[in-house]
């Protein structure tokens, strides 16, 4: 890549000027910087906002400069546009409950769990938004007990609007170094490759036959699948993402023709926004340089807010010509006794009692349970590894309680 534009035959990035526009500074310019946000008034980040920011330090939110203002807001709530026209279908907003923060400031942004200055930021604007209107838009429900909107609604007062200048991206966990790929890089590998039809599949829980199934369905038609995965805050009780990176990988090198998949991480946190959630990992995918995201059943969602294909039909309800990237809609897919292997309904005769339905809750209810996953379910390699991930998680809290009962435990 040069200049930051695309390579020849790959889908050019999110954006009327159509290449990567990265907001994380380097050499002269980053030292510079971070010695001046040290003069800079401190705003803390919850983690959503912080991972907001280091996507657009990496360009995978390209073509965003910062935060949004609250035309953008307005305008991606309700017609899955900003301001300037550019399609977007989530507000990337920044919130404060500092009533002495005023427009034409400048203010250091700080992570609030790790303590680290991840941008700086000029104050453009500071306003209020109603929140249950950008609820009932995103996530299609106001109920406190969607984790999307939860976090939301405890949003402080403001939002702030402005570009920032990205300085850290230390926030992305150290151990996946490896697979952590800034949208330049996952381009450069695809152009070696050779590829320049890519499918994404995204994931956020270890692979099952199901997610192995659409893989090899997207390898059939295109030159290559990126199992893209998230690896940034998830809610509780998901698998954590190195257990899931190494069950992955186990997968890939067993069970697929070699160089046909590559796998990456991300660090953006779940919204669990379902539908709009599908089309904002079109976009920052189109920037990674996939041409196709595959869609399948309940994509993105969470519990029963979502229909199993609304993340399929909502692409076809966005604005004409505003995302490049395509969805690649795959049916609801399992196991089939019958037919002697994985199956869709569009291929597969048979009733629903020869049907072996796999989900990732499943697979992490069974196995907390210390229940054996039949091979039908997930393949041996991976049932090994998740295996010892709930064994040595069981030991943990073992030992936890017996320090607590014997008063040996550090506090």
């Amino acid at each position: 890549m040069k200049g930051g534009f695309f390579m020849a035959g790959l889908i050019p990035p999110h954006g009327k000027e159509e290449r990567l526009m990265p907001l994380l500074l380097a050499g002269s310019d980053l030292e510079r910087e971070l010695e001046r946000a040290k003069g800079l008034k401190q705003i803390k980040m919850t983690s959503r906002e912080t991972s907001d920011l280091i996507m657009m330090g990496i360009g995978a939110f390209t073509p965003l400069t910062g935060f949004m203002t609250k035309s953008d807001w307005q305008g991606v709530c309700d017609n899955f546009t900003m301001a300037n026209g550019t399609f977007w279908p989530i507000p990337i907003t920044l919130s404060t409950d500092d009533e002495e923060v005023k427009q034409g400031d400048e203010a250091a942004l700080v992570d609030t769990e790790t303590g680290t200055t991840i941008a700086t930021m000029k104050v453009t604007e500071k306003y209020e938004i109603d929140k249950e209107h950008e609820c009932m838009k995103v996530f299609t429900t106001s109920d406190s007990e969607h984790p999307g909107v939860e976090k939301v609604m405890a949003q402080s007062k403001y939002n702030l609007a402005g570009p920032v200048k990205v300085v850290s991206e230390s926030y992305y966990p150290e151990q996946f170094k490896g697979l952590y790929h800034r949208p330049a890089e996952s381009r450069k590998i695809f152009e070696e490759m050779g590829w320049s039809r890519v499918a994404a599949l995204q994931l956020r829980n270890p692979m099952h036959r199901s997610h192995e199934f659409l893989a090899k369905i997207a390898v059939e038609v295109m030159d290559g699948v990126y199992i893209h995965q998230l690896v940034g805050k998830l809610k509780p009780g998901d698998i954590p993402a190195d257990v899931r990176v190494k069950a992955i990988q186990a997968l890939v090198d067993n069970w697929f023709v070699e160089g046909t998949v590559v796998q990456g991480g991300y660090p953006m946190e779940m919204r669990y926004a379902g539908p709009r959630e599908a089309l904002l990992h079109a976009v920052f995918r189109q920037n990674y340089g996939c041409s196709h995201m595959i869609i399948g059943r309940d994509h993105a969602g969470v519990g029963d807010y979502y229909g199993p294909f609304d993340a399929q039909k909502i692409f076809d309800q966005i604005p004409a010509g505003g995302l490049k990237c395509e969805n690649l809609n795959i049916d609801w897919t399992f196991y089939c006794y019958k037919c002697g292997g994985m199956a869709s309904m569009k291929t597969c005769p048979h009733g629903k009692d020869d049907r072996l339905l796999l989900s990732g809750t499943m697979v992490r209810k069974t196995l907390s349970e210390g229940g054996d996953l039949p091979p039908e379910f997930s393949r041996p390699e991976v049932v090994s590894i998740l295996q010892d991930y709930y064994q040595n998680l069981e030991e943990k809290v073992e030992i936890k309680l017996h320090g607590a009962a014997t008063g040996e435990v550090k506090k």
